[in-house]
């Protein structure tokens, strides 16, 4: 024990020597106008002279005791004397009751100092009075941290710029001696280096505290590290259940034999328990974080640490294959500790859709997840819709009709992000409810602008970027497209002269006739490829006619029936309005990919059908189906495909194909179980009524 000893007498000297210098600084630095001045200074000087007696003598010895009573009452008049700031001494007269019982608590050690003098003769009754005192000590801590809290609370917000850092100096010091005295109270003794410590905690207590009565106390600040703070937040939860565990272990001891054993092993048992499941849980490290953030810090973020956290999430490489947009989603939802989001883009429909999900899954989210009506509103407002407020009818820019039944009825949807560029809507990113539900504030809202900016320009600049590089690729693909049509047209050429010279010498008939067939079907093949390569890049309006859809559905399964198994299921008549042999390209394009997609003996579906308004033609395959993140992402780019040695231009050329029409191509897909593509074209008379609406419009615009 000998270096315990040198340590106890290295931290009491230590104790003496800062108190002593605190006393002094505060008598010649100290504000003159404050009427605890004299108080502090006083009760300095007793800690510095009990931490001088500790020191000097061993524990437990009646100069010691008396010493530290001295302090105690010191610092509990100073307490009293703090309540006469802000003007306030008519609430002394409250106060003084309840400091008169606990001074009257801690005069109480006397008779208990006495007590142990004279009459422990026997270790019972030395660990009884050394009980009493230590339970005394813990009531005196008790409440004077009662009153620190009702004085700081109760004070007004110019005089808790001049109390803070005295009331959270005296804090620590009677925090320090609650669980000191408790550690006393259950283990029966204290330890002797929890002991040799007192004397280091006045010397941190008395810094802050002298550091109070200087002028400009009311200007500084103290700005812990949010880590570091959540971090002391976690370990005093942790150490909190820790003495409780340890208190119930001590009331056990009551108890004997068998059942105090199966007590205590069911009492480890539990505890352990619930240490795993309830200390490391995502809801108790987010209500430590939120308490954290309400009640040491000024601002909610530390705006720093967002931003570096936002860069690096978007600067990521994506080694986890994860795109841009998923990243958008993740590190908006990061900066609220949401825990999943999606982003909805617009789609060519004057709708929004999926984009990207971010540990949201989108099953119960509609194809068109949201009306273009809400986008021209968050356009025009840069509103961020608080999905609370929806929910309990709050409207501020007439956003409440137009939020989908969806985003109201998923109680996981928290708040509707816009994602504004150039005051142009480019996505809205919605965020879950954070673990710890909390209500949106002012600076949530203003770093969610903020950091929705600079996202859309983010997914701005890559559209623009995968538009350059599309335009880069077409272009390469026209120009060989050229020359392909170029060797095309002179082998026609040749064939065409080889053909009229054949008939100029028709010399033996049988071979003429066998050369002119072969040579025909050559020249009509060539020229149906030379015609359908030609029309790429012009307008197929002009060539629109009427024909039945069912009859150019079954003709393109017919034909791919011979390769692959082709079931047509339903062919109703429907008349439609469009370029027939636009149809039959796309169509082609359509049931060949499905019977890529299927087993040899899995047959392609195929149904014609009107739903009253178009005519719609149905491909249905049981393949392997395609994954949600290459329908929004891969399906209709070019040169894009889930096939190996795929172009990725057949599902975009059909869709072109459609749309030149008037018509549009819907796709479901699900991984495993096969895809379902729906074309769908105009009727007749909804063709006619189309058209002469477009008319009306030219006319008025010209």
């Amino acid at each position: 024990m000998g270096w315990m000893a040198s340590l106890s007498y290295v931290a009491y000297t230590l104790g003496a020597i800062v108190c002593a210098l605190a006393a002094i600084w505060i008598a010649r630095k100290g504000d003159q106008a404050r009427s605890d001045r004299t108080p502090a200074i006083v009760a300095l000087a007793l800690t510095a002279n009990w931490c001088f007696a500790a020191a000097s003598f061993e524990p437990g010895k009646p100069i010691v005791e008396l010493t530290e009573i001295a302090r105690n009452l010191a610092w509990l008049f100073t307490l009293f004397r703090l309540f006469a700031n802000d003007g306030r001494d008519e609430t002394l007269r409250v106060v003084r009751p309840a400091v008169a019982a606990l001074a009257f608590v801690e005069v109480l050690q006397f008779a208990l100092l006495l007590l142990a003098y004279r009459y422990a003769v026997t270790g019972e009754i030395a660990e009884l009075i050394f009980e009493t005192a230590a339970l005394f000590r813990v009531m005196v801590a008790v409440g004077a941290l009662v009153l620190l809290h009702n004085l700081y609370v109760g004070a007004a917000a110019s005089s808790r710029l001049i109390l803070r850092w005295n009331v959270a100096a005296l804090a620590g010091l009677w925090a320090f001696d609650l669980n000191y005295f408790t550690i006393g109270y259950i283990v029966g003794s204290v330890p002797a280096e929890l002991a040799a410590l007192r004397g280091i905690a006045a010397a941190v207590v008395a810094v802050p505290f002298a550091l109070g009565y200087t002028g400009t106390s009311s200007k500084l600040e103290f700005r812990p590290s949010r880590a570091a703070t959540f971090r002391f937040l976690s370990l005093l939860v942790i150490g909190a259940y820790f003495g409780l565990m340890l208190a119930l272990a001590r009331s056990l001891d009551m108890l004997t034999g068998d059942l105090a054993r199966m007590t205590q092993v069911g009492l480890i048992i539990a505890a352990g328990a619930l240490a795993l499941i309830w200390l490391p849980s995502n809801r108790l490290r987010g209500w430590l974080r939120v308490t954290a953030i309400k009640h040491l810090f000024k601002h909610r973020y530390d705006y720093r640490n967002e931003w570096i956290r936002f860069t690096r999430t978007i600067g990521s490489t994506g080694f986890d294959n994860t795109t841009l947009q998923e990243r958008a989603v993740k590190a908006l939802a990061d900066i609220t500790d949401s825990p999943s989001g999606i982003l909805l883009v617009p789609d060519d429909d004057s709708g929004f859709e999926i984009a990207a999900n971010w540990r949201w899954p989108d099953s119960d989210i509609p194809a068109r997840a949201a009306p273009a009506a809400l986008g021209y509103v968050l356009e025009r407002s840069e509103l961020i819709i608080d999905l609370d407020e929806v929910r309990e009818g709050i409207d501020h820019h007439g956003e409440q009709a137009l939020v989908p039944d969806w985003m109201r009825e998923d109680r996981r949807a928290w708040a509707a992000v816009p994602l504004l560029h150039f005051d142009r809507l480019i996505g809205l990113a919605v965020l879950a409810r954070p673990v710890v539900a909390r209500k949106l504030d002012w600076e949530d809202f203003d770093l969610l602008a903020v950091v929705g900016r600079q996202l859309a320009s983010y997914l701005a600049e890559q559209a623009g970027q995968a538009a350059l590089l599309e335009a880069g690729r077409f272009d390469e693909f026209n120009r060989r497209m050229a020359f392909v049509m170029h060797d095309i047209k002179n082998l026609s050429s040749q064939m065409s002269l080889l053909l009229r010279n054949a008939e100029k010498h028709a010399d033996k008939p049988e071979f003429r006739k066998d050369m002119l067939v072969t040579l025909r079907n050559s020249t009509d093949k060539l020229d149906s490829l030379l015609a359908r390569l030609g029309r790429y890049g012009t307008p197929e309006s002009e060539k629109s006619s009427q024909f039945d859809l069912a009859e150019a559905a079954q003709k393109v399964a017919d034909r791919l029936d011979k390769t692959h198994p082709v079931t047509m299921l339903r062919a109703e008549p429907v008349k439609v309005e469009g370029n027939r042999e636009a149809l039959d390209q796309a169509l082609v394009h359509l049931v060949q990919n499905a019977v890529d997609a299927s087993e040899a003996d899995s047959a392609v579906m195929i149904e014609a059908y009107s739903d009253g308004v178009s005519g719609k033609v149905t491909v249905i395959d049981n393949g392997c189906g395609m994954s949600p993140q290459f329908l929004r992402n891969g399906l209709f780019k070019p040169f894009v495909s889930s096939k190996t040695g795929g172009f990725g231009i057949g599902a975009f050329e059909a869709r072109e194909l459609i749309r030149s029409m008037g018509g549009r191509l819907d796709v479901q897909s699900r991984e495993g179980l096969g895809s379902r593509f729906t074309v769908s074209l105009p009727l007749k008379a909804a063709a006619s009524i189309i058209g002469r609406g477009r008319t009306n419009r030219e006319n008025e615009v010209a």
